[in-house]
């Protein structure tokens, strides 16, 4: 994957090289197979050339870590929802938060929230929702809206200039407007950095995630 080495035990460049990888072998068996046209290609092809500018963006932007850390690193579980392409994100985030900083964490399909998650949902239990600006937005917003009127607390994943989410989240992570095949790649990291900042906050030892391993011999 020409990734380079991964030092920590849990998995974060080597996961967003793994999307990277799948989006290059999309491109390649829909120009096999005859579906994807040589514009459309080009298209999805300059989108990746601005992928690590996308994500240089975010890891210079001003998202305040080590405050939201601050405020939940006592927290005893967590809540991730995400939609569509980015429901996997939401369980992505919920499992590095539960292997770096020992804090249960579930990623949930948001529009399934209701049918089961919203019985938990209360002040101590924050929720992680990726509310990006995409075709799934409006519904996102509509799961803010329902963890708010049951008191619960929201960090949403919001895009860079979307202001109407600030109204109704307790807290907000930004990221920059992306493709939408990639935003995977480019939501992912906040999530990776907050449960990072977490885990530092509450003295765990990020690299070295206590009983797991870099690889599994046993079935």
């Amino acid at each position: 994957m020409h990734a380079g080495p991964e030092i920590g035990v849990a998995s974060t460049k080597a996961f967003t090289t793994s999307l990277v990888d799948l989006y290059l072998l999309g491109l390649y068996l829909g120009r096999l197979r005859g579906v994807l046209s040589p514009d459309r290609q080009r298209r999805l092809i300059d989108d990746l050339a601005r992928l690590p500018d996308l994500v240089g963006r975010v890891l210079e932007d001003g998202n305040d870590y080590p405050t939201l850390a601050q405020t939940f690193y006592d927290r005893e579980h967590f809540l991730y929802l995400g939609r569509g392409i980015n429901y996997p994100i939401a369980l992505e985030g919920a499992l590095k938060l539960k292997e770096i900083s020992y804090i249960h964490a579930e990623g949930y399909p948001a529009g399934e929230m209701k049918h089961g998650p919203i019985a938990l949902i209360d002040e101590a239990m924050p929720v992680l929702a990726i509310a990006v600006r995409d075709h799934v937005y409006e519904k996102m917003v509509s799961q803010v809206e329902q963890v708010k009127a049951r008191g619960g607390i929201v960090i949403a994943l919001a895009t860079e200039g979307d202001e109407a989410i600030q109204e109704k989240a307790d807290y907000v992570l930004r990221v920059p407007p992306t493709p939408y095949l990639l935003s995977p790649v480019v939501n992912v990291i906040p999530l990776q950095l907050l449960a990072y900042h977490i885990a530092v906050r509450r003295g765990a030892d990020v690299d070295q995630p206590r009983n797991l391993a870099k690889s599994v011999t046993v079935e």
